[in-house]
C-alpha cells in the first residue's frame, strides 16, 4: 500500500493562481450544496444529495483529467464536474429544481434526481461526437455501486483502440488508448458486490482505471465497522497491490482528504501510469467529512457520536485548504474573504436566475389555462366553482404542470352536463378539452421520449433482407449457421467484439464463434471469468466509447445475476438522458429447454417488463437469429437475443447471404395456416405447437400457428390480430410460469390491439407449472408444455365452443 499521508510533497506554491482558482471552487460548490439544500427545505425543490466534503478530492482528479477521459461515477462529484466545465450552476440548479428542457439541463432533461451527472455523447441526429475533445461522463445512477460494472468497459476500450489494428484510425472516439476511466464511489458501497466483481475484472484485463474511494466513514448511519472487514478499506483491498513492475493488480494509494498537496500528488502519479502504462490504480481517500449529512432526507447529528461531529468540523476538507493557503502565504485572510465573498453572491445569482427559468414557462401555461378556465366559468352554469378551481389554481406556491391538467380535468368533469353545442358554455368547453389534449401530448414527449432510439439508427429502420438460398442449398447444424454469421460481422465491422464466459479459446460452450479467436485475436473475440454483472457493465461501457460488443449469458437463468445493471443502467440509459447517450450492447445468451432447474428457465415475463427500453428477440431457429444478429450491428439501439438451446444441433439450410441477411423486428411470422384457432408462441415452443397442431388435424381442427419472434417490440403491424379476426379464437403458449409472457401476449393482443371484438370464445393461455423445471425427460415434460398439453389446451377452447363436433376427450 502506498501511503501519501506524510511524505514531502513538491512544492505547489509557485501555482498561486491555479490554487486561489481551486478554492474559489471548492466554496462555490459547498455554497451551491448549502443554497441546494435551502431550496430543498423550503420546497421549491423535491430532494437532494450533494458533494460537500469531496471538494478537495475532486480539484486534484480534475486536476489531471483529460479531454478524451471517461468518467464513471455517483452523485457526490459535483465539483469534478464543476471543475472540469461539464456542467454550470445554472445547470446544476436546473436539476435540482427537475427543469424538464434539456437546453437548461443537459444531462438529463430533468428526469433524474440532481447530482446526476451526464455529458451529451450523441448529436441530435443520432450521430456520435468527438469523445477525443470532450471531457467524457456515463450517465450517472443512484443503486449503490452500479457505476462499477460499466468503468471495466470504459476503461478496457483504450486497451483495445491502443492494441487493435483496425481500431488505431478512430480518433473520434480515442487517441491512441491514452484516455483514462475514472471511477467514483463511496466507502459503503465498496461492500457491494458489484465493486469487488469489477474492481477484479478491470485487475484481470490490465486496463486504465483509477478508482477513486471517498470514505468519510458511514453509510448513512452505518459505520465502518459494520461493514467493511478490518473497518479499513486498504487493508482489504492490500491483495489487490502489484508488487512489482508490469504486475497484475493495482498501484493502491491512500491519501487522507483534506491533504490539498498529497491529493495533487496522488492524483498525478496515478494517472501518468494508467495513461502510459496502463495500470490501473485504487485511491483510498480517507478522514473525508460530510457536513450536510447523506441527503436532505435527513439529519447525520442523529447518529454521529459528538466526538466524529467535532472531528468533521475540525477536518472539513475546505476549511483545512484554507489554512494551508494561509500558512504557505499563498493568500491572506482579506483575500480569501473576498473570494467567498463573490462566489456566495454569484452562487445565489445564478440559483435565482435558475428558479426563474424553470418556473418561466409553466408559469406561462398557468396564464394560459387560467384565461380558458376563466371563459368557461364565464359561459358556465358553474361559473362560481370554475373560479374556485382557478383562483386555487393561481395561488399555487410552486408551479407544477400536474396542477395545471388536475384544475383543466377538475373543470371538465364540472362542466359535464354542458357538452352540448348549443348550450353557450360548449365551445369554451372544448377550448379546454383541445388544450388538455394537447398539453398531455407534449408532456408525454417531454417525460417519456426516447425510450427508443429515434433517429435513423433505430434498428426498426433496417431494410429487411430475406435468406437467400442455392438450388440444394447445403444443411449445417444450427451453431453452423451462427458461426458462419458471427464471423461474417467480424470481417466486415471492425469496431465488433465478443466476450463472455468460453466464448474465446472454446468458441463458447455451443461452439457459435469456434475459431474465430484465432482468426480474430484474442482481444475481439475474448474469455472472461465467472461475472455476469461485468460481463454486461463491459458491454455497456465498450459501447458508450463507439465500440460494438456482442457480450454472451452463457444461459439464460444467469442473467439474473445482471439482470439489476441491465434494467437499472442499459434499458433505460438512453430514455434518462433524454437521447443524450447510446450504448448499442447486444446481449446474446441461450435458454428454454435443456435439463434441471438451473438450466431450463424461461423467466421471459420478468426480462420484458424490467427490460423496457431494450429489444428482447426470441428466434426459433439459429437462421432468424442471424437476421437478428445482423439487424442490430446495422442499428445503436440494445437487445437481447435468446437462442433455442436445442436448436444448435439441428440441421438448417446455410443462407447464400448469410452475412447480410436481416430480420424486422416486431413482425410475426405465420408458420402454419389455418382457420379454426390461433395458436401464438415463440422460440422452441413453435415446434412442440407445430407438432399439436398435427393431432389437431386428425380431429378437424385447423389450427394457424404464428411465431411472435419478438417479444419487444411485440407485433407492430397486427399480424396476431388478423389471424384473430379470421380464427374468433386464440391461445398463447410459452414455457415462462403462469402468469408471464403468456399474459403479456394476451394482453398486447386483446386489449392493445383490440382484438376482445373478435373472440368468439374466451382467451387461454397455456404456461410451465408455477414451480422450476424439475430434472430428467419425465421432469421437463411435466413442468413444461409438451405438444399433449398443447393439443388439450386448443381442444378444450374448441370443446367449449362446439361440444357437440367436439365432445369430451376424457370422461
Amino acid at each position: 500500500m502506498v501511503d501519501l499521508v506524510l511524505p514531502a510533497h513538491p512544492p505547489l506554491t509557485h501555482l498561486h493562481d491555479e490554487i486561489l482558482s481551486d478554492y474559489r471552487l471548492a466554496y462555490r460548490s459547498r455554497q451551491a450544496s448549502l443554497i441546494g439544500r435551502r431550496e430543498v427545505l423550503s420546497g421549491k425543490a423535491k430532494f437532494g444529495i450533494f458533494g460537500d466534503g469531496k471538494e478537495v478530492t475532486q480539484l486534484a482528479m480534475a486536476r489531471v483529467f483529460q479531454k478524451g477521459d471517461f468518467r464513471s461515477g455517483y452523485y457526490r462529484d459535483q465539483t469534478l464536474m464543476l471543475a472540469l466545465g461539464e456542467i454550470d450552476l445554472g445547470q446544476f440548479f436546473a436539476q435540482l429544481y427537475a427543469h424538464a428542457d434539456p437546453e437548461a439541463e443537459p444531462a438529463t432533461g430533468g428526469r433524474a434526481m440532481n447530482a446526476h451527472f451526464a455529458t451529451r455523447l450523441i448529436n441530435p441526429d443520432g450521430s456520435w461526437k468527438n469523445q477525443s475533445e470532450m471531457y467524457n461522463t456515463s450517465a450517472d445512477l443512484s443503486p449503490t455501486a452500479s457505476q462499477m460494472p460499466r468503468l471495466v468497459g470504459l476503461a478496457q476500450a483504450s486497451r483495445l483502440y491502443r492494441e487493435v489494428d483496425v481500431l488505431r484510425q478512430m480518433s473520434q472516439f480515442s487517441n491512441n488508448g491514452n484516455e483514462i476511466a475514472y471511477g467514483t464511489i463511496g466507502n459503503a458501497s465498496c461492500a457491494e458486490g458489484l465493486f469487488w466483481e469489477s474492481a477484479n475484472a478491470i485487475g484481470v484485463l490490465r486496463v486504465p482505471a483509477i478508482i477513486t474511494i471517498y470514505d468519510d466513514g458511514y453509510g448513512i448511519s452505518v459505520p465502518n465497522e459494520y461493514a467493511m472487514v478490518k473497518r479499513n478499506l486498504s487493508e482489504a483491498l492490500s491483495g489487490f497491490q502489484c508488487q512489482e513492475q508490469g504486475c497484475e493488480g493495482y498501484d493502491l494509494y491512500t491519501v487522507r482528504g483534506w491533504d490539498y498537496p498529497a491529493l495533487v500528488d496522488v492524483y498525478r502519479r496515478a494517472a501518468a501510469n494508467a495513461r502510459q502504462d496502463h495500470m490501473p490504480s485504487i485511491i483510498h481517500v480517507y478522514e473525508l467529512t460530510q457536513p450536510l449529512g447523506h441527503s436532505t432526507s435527513g439529519s447525520h447529528e442523529r447518529y454521529k457520536p459528538k466526538e466524529r461531529l467535532e472531528f468533521e468540523l475540525e477536518f472539513d476538507c475546505n476549511r483545512k485548504f484554507r489554512q494551508w493557503i494561509l500558512e504557505t502565504g499563498i493568500a491572506n485572510e482579506q483575500e480569501l474573504d473576498q473570494i467567498q465573498s463573490e462566489e456566495q453572491a454569484l452562487v445565489e445569482d445564478e440559483r435565482r436566475h435558475a428558479w426563474q427559468a424553470f418556473t418561466a414557462p409553466i408559469l406561462s401555461e398557468q396564464q394560459e389555462v387560467s384565461s380558458l378556465l376563466e371563459r368557461l366559468g364565464s359561459n358556465s352554469q358553474h361559473g362560481e366553482q370554475i373560479e374556485q378551481i382557478r383562483s386555487r389554481l393561481s395561488s399555487q406556491p410552486v408551479p407544477y404542470r400536474r396542477n395545471l391538467k388536475a384544475a383543466a380535468q377538475e373543470a371538465l368533469r364540472l362542466t359535464w352536463d354542458e357538452n352540448n353545442p348549443e348550450l353557450p358554455a360548449h365551445q369554451y368547453r372544448q377550448a379546454l378539452v383541445a388544450w388538455k389534449n394537447r398539453y398531455e401530448a407534449e408532456n408525454a414527449e417531454r417525460y417519456g421520449s426516447h425510450l427508443h432510439i429515434q433517429d435513423a439508427s433505430s434498428a426498426l429502420n433496417v431494410q429487411h433482407v430475406g435468406p437467400r438460398y442455392a438450388t440444394d442449398p447445403l444443411r449445417v447444424y444450427g451453431f453452423e449457421i451462427l458461426n458462419a454469421c458471427f464471423d461474417a460481422a467480424l470481417q466486415r465491422e471492425p469496431r465488433l467484439v465478443a466476450f463472455g464466459e468460453d466464448v474465446g479459446r472454446l468458441g463458447d460452450v455451443n461452439q457459435g464463434f469456434h475459431g474465430l479467436q484465432e482468426k480474430y485475436g484474442t482481444l475481439r473475440v475474448s474469455d472472461t471469468g465467472i461475472r455476469e454483472a461485468t460481463i454486461v457493465g463491459q458491454a455497456i461501457g465498450l459501447a458508450l466509447r463507439g465500440l460494438r460488443p456482442i457480450a454472451e449469458i452463457q444461459y439464460l437463468d444467469y442473467l439474473l445475476y445482471a439482470l439489476q445493471i441491465l434494467s437499472d443502467d442499459l434499458a433505460t440509459l438512453h430514455w434518462r438522458t433524454r437521447g443524450g447517450q447510446k450504448a448499442p450492447v447486444i446481449l446474446r445468451t441461450r435458454g428454454h429447454r435443456l435439463e434441471g432447474i438451473w438450466h431450463s428457465g424461461s423467466p421471459m415475463g420478468g426480462i420484458i417488463h424490467l427490460l423496457r427500453g431494450m429489444h428482447v428477440l426470441v428466434p426459433r431457429d439459429m437462421t432468424r437469429a442471424a437476421g437478428f444478429y445482423n439487424t442490430l450491428l446495422l442499428s445503436d439501439d440494445p437487445a437481447l437475443v435468446i437462442e433455442v438451446l436445442s436448436g444448435y444441433r439441428m440441421r438448417e439450410p446455410l443462407p447464400e447471404n448469410i452475412g447480410e441477411l436481416t430480420l424486422p423486428l416486431g413482425v410475426p411470422e405465420i408458420l402454419r395456416p389455418g382457420t379454426d384457432i390461433t395458436l401464438v408462441t415463440y422460440g422452441a415452443c413453435c415446434r412442440i405447437v407445430l407438432e399439436a397442431t398435427g393431432h389437431l388435424q386428425k380431429l378437424g381442427i385447423d389450427a394457424e400457428v404464428v411465431d411472435v419472434q419478438s417479444l419487444l417490440p411485440f407485433d407492430l403491424q397486427g399480424i396476431i390480430l388478423q389471424s384473430l379476426k379470421k380464427t374468433g379464437r386464440i391461445l398463447f403458449i410459452d414455457e415462462d410460469v403462469p402468469g408471464g409472457a403468456t399474459a403479456y401476449m394476451l394482453q398486447q393482443v386483446i386489449e392493445f390491439q383490440g382484438g376482445f371484438t373478435w373472440l368468439d370464445s374466451p382467451p387461454r393461455t397455456l404456461s410451465s407449472k408455477p414451480h422450476r423445471p424439475a430434472y430428467g425427460s419425465d421432469g421437463d415434460y411435466f413442468s413444461k408444455p409438451n405438444a399433449d398439453q398443447v393439443f388439450d389446451a386448443a381442444y378444450d377452447v374448441m370443446h367449449e365452443a362446439d361440444p357437440g363436433k367436439y365432445p369430451a376427450l376424457y370422461s
